[in-house]
């Protein structure tokens, strides 16, 4: 009898638990809908506020006639509703009315905290990318104000294969546009490795995985892990492949080879043959064509495009910067890419 009652006991401490942790999820998630709901009701109530003050003050806020509405509208809502409606933020509703005008294109996801990072950025194609991006990554506003000022969008749009984007246009049966998942060049500050100092391949691969979820966020969307130094073999000879990930909006394999000095013609081919291993023997069905990517700390745009053939539509070079640059760093970065491929044509 004492065993039944203690497995009775036993029983009914499980049957609590999972009843408690069905309970606890429901109050989770209705937390999370009210609080979706209320931020959601507040960026429409400052998106409805701003185009409000744009229509009342016109294209100019700062005229006298602008900041006279201004000082009275700020007056009269921080003496009914306390903080929150000072001129500087009435300002940035207006802005962000001006940045967004149609309502219809407002994201019920993104915070009006994530709002006031996006009026910051000037190129509308830009502006409109890092928002879809936000809601379909589930960017937090760190994550997002890191994105921005690494210029994500920027360095997405230089590594483009632009002829193969626009030829890709004109197919029935649109391939898998693999540019899109490449950057060049990869930002790798939260790494925290010495600048201007030698480490190993090994010490950058460790750090990537120390920080694996930080380099997600950096490869960009649709990204899971599949192992660390890939191990196959043939001949009698074993390879090792640093990084694999699958990418499930591409559905294909991404393979990573780490480069710590300048990039060789050899690397480039030993690339090829990991590619070439995984179409052959790894694939699963349904499953295209596998990209390998070669980050290295230094690379020729030359040398890689006259060692690839030139239909190559599955191995990239790409540089890695161990430290946040300056904007003005990128800018002349990717400048750089741009007029490295027009001296090469």
């Amino acid at each position: 009898m004492g065993e039944i009652a203690k497995n009775e006991g036993l029983a009914n401490t499980v049957d609590s638990e999972e009843t408690y942790r069905s309970i606890r999820g429901y109050v989770i998630d209705a937390q999370r809908k009210v609080y979706s709901s209320v931020n959601s009701a507040m960026v429409t109530a400052y998106w409805n506020i701003g185009k409000a003050i744009y229509e009342a003050c016109g294209e100019n806020d700062r005229a006298t006639y602008g900041k006279q509405i201004l000082q009275y509208i700020s007056e009269r809502l921080t003496s009914e509703f306390g903080k929150g409606f000072d001129i500087r933020n009435l300002r940035n509703m207006r802005q962000f009315y001006m940045a967004f005008p149609k309502r219809n294109t407002l994201c019920s996801e993104l915070s009006w905290s994530h709002y006031r990072l996006l009026m910051r950025v000037q190129d509308e194609a830009a502006r409109t990318f890092y928002a879809e991006e936000a809601v379909k990554a589930g960017w937090s506003v760190r994550q997002l104000q890191r994105q921005i000022n690494t210029m994500y969008y920027n360095r997405i749009l230089a590594s483009k294969d632009k002829e193969s984007v626009s030829a890709e246009i004109q197919t029935t049966v649109p391939k898998p546009e693999y540019e899109k998942i490449i950057k060049d060049p990869y930002v790798l500050e939260f790494l925290d490795l010495p600048q201007n100092e030698h480490y190993y391949e090994s010490d950058l691969e460790q750090a990537l995985i120390d920080h694996l979820q930080k380099f997600l966020l950096e490869l960009g969307r649709g990204f899971s892990f599949v192992a660390r130094q890939k191990h196959f073999n043939f001949d009698g000879r074993h390879f090792y492949i640093d990084l694999v990930f699958y990418n499930y909006i591409l559905k294909c394999f991404v393979l990573i080879d780490l480069k710590t000095e300048d990039l060789t013609h050899q690397d480039i081919g030993q690339m090829q043959m990991y590619v070439n291993y995984y179409t052959r023997n790894m694939m699963n069905e349904g499953d295209n064509p596998p990209v390998g990517i070669l980050l290295c700390a230094d690379k020729s745009d030359t040398l890689v495009r006259y060692t690839l053939p030139e239909q190559n539509t599955q191995i990239y070079a790409a540089k890695y910067m161990p430290y946040m640059p300056t904007v003005e760093e990128l800018r002349r970065e990717l400048n750089l890419e741009e007029f490295q491929k027009l001296e090469d044509n």
